[in-house]
């Protein structure tokens, strides 16, 4: 499975994005993918205090969701 980040779509952009890893490591890019052993890695760097942890949220809908 691959990760697929598209910071176009993240809720929190803008607000998450100063302490995202995505933003620390490369900037704030228009969409990047990373495959699970790359997700695991940042993970554990995260995990580790080396780097901040990936802040993208995608938005969901459907009835999964309920309304407020």
């Amino acid at each position: 499975m691959t990760t697929r980040i598209d910071c176009d779509t993240c809720v929190v952009r803008g607000a998450g994005c100063h302490d995202c890893v995505v933003t620390v490591l490369l900037g704030p890019p228009p969409e990047l993918s990373f495959d699970d052993d790359e997700r695991r890695a940042l993970d554990v760097l995260a995990g580790a205090g080396l780097v901040p942890p990936l802040r993208m949220v995608q938005p969901m809908s459907g009835p999964e969701i309920e309304s407020a």
